[in-house]
């Protein structure tokens, strides 16, 4: 298939699967005859790509075309339109036309729907910290497409450590491959916990802490994140994504409900088994206390976007956010 469409907030990953594609079509001689990137800003920038996916190829290789960053799949011209209509299906199989957003294509546009039927989606989402059934997933996908071998306590390890941050993810792989390089052996547990940074598992530690009412444990693990650079919109994004986790199933637990199932379904997590632990974990928590801990994660999340002092700002949440939370 000749059209692409892949969307989402992950732009690493997004990147990372252009350049495989941009590879892939590409003959390298005649590269800068037959690939045009169109910015968003570009005036009749979707009906220049439609044109330019339309002509032939110079040479050896395809034509790429990548309109990137269009609002294609979220509005649309009426001419847009029509030129897609006419476009999309006599697309000749020497070209590819790529096209890319952050945002979810509007499955109730015509122009989403038109796609739909002529383009391969693909969709490059940041997976929420707490789903970490899909971070071992990815982890172990990485892992299997640089060929490295990981036991499996070792990828549950890296799937903490780093989180959602794909970026990260393959930089510390690469890293890793080098050290199997040298031992010959796969990647054990002792193998990550010393060479892979754990900013992720700091953030969870963080959360776990702050649950517990530790102020000076929490204020230490902040200064840790902070020494090793760790956004704090992402510090902040894991910890919304724990408390989060722990206010559905409180309030699942509390309105009576015993089905594990039901509960995972509720709190959004994909692996039931998980459920028994986190039943024990808000025991001792308050409703209103989790309810409340979500109200000053905004405030500080808030704070954040509007320039606030990063760290001064995180330390004060913090201790708020513990003395809910002391018994």
């Amino acid at each position: 298939m000749p059209i692409y469409v892949y969307w989402g907030e992950d732009n690493y990953a997004l990147t990372k699967a252009v350049s495989t594609l941009r590879d892939r079509t590409l003959d390298p001689a005649w590269e800068s005859f037959n690939y045009e990137k169109i910015p968003p800003d570009q005036p009749d920038g979707i009906i220049h790509a439609l044109n330019q996916a339309m002509t032939p190829p110079f040479g050896m290789g395809k034509r790429l075309v990548w309109l990137a960053d269009t609002p294609l799949t979220r509005s649309c011209s009426e001419n847009e339109l029509t030129e897609l209509q006419r476009t999309l299906p006599d697309l000749p199989e020497s070209s590819i036309l790529l096209i890319t957003s952050t945002s979810k294509p509007d499955g109730r546009i015509k122009s989403t729907k038109l796609l739909q039927k002529h383009a391969e989606i693909r969709e490059f989402s940041t997976i929420p910290p707490w789903k970490t059934d899909l971070l071992l997933k990815q982890v172990q996908q990485a892992a299997k497409e640089q060929n490295l071998k990981l036991t499996a306590e070792a990828a549950e390890i890296l799937a903490e450590a780093v989180g959602s941050d794909t970026r990260q993810l393959h930089t510390e792989l690469e890293k890793l491959q080098l050290y199997a390089e040298a031992s010959q052996r796969p990647i054990d547990a002792a193998a990550i916990a010393t060479l892979v940074t754990t900013s992720t598992q700091s953030s969870l530690k963080l959360a776990t802490s702050i649950r517990d009412g530790d102020i000076n444990k929490s204020l230490t693990l902040v200064r840790d994140l902070f020494s090793r650079n760790e956004p704090a919109l992402r510090m902040v994004a894991t910890l919304v994504g724990q408390f989060r986790t722990w206010l559905w199933v409180k309030l699942m637990v509390e309105s009576g409900e015993r089905d594990e199932r039901a509960i995972a379904q509720a709190a959004e997590i994909s692996n039931p088994k998980r459920i028994y632990f986190l039943r024990k974990e808000v025991q001792p928590l308050s409703f209103s206390a989790l309810q409340h801990s979500l109200l000053i994660l905004l405030e500080l999340e808030s704070g954040l976007k509007r320039g606030a002092d990063e760290l001064m700002l995180t330390q004060t949440k913090v201790i708020e956010l513990c003395q809910l939370f002391q018994r």
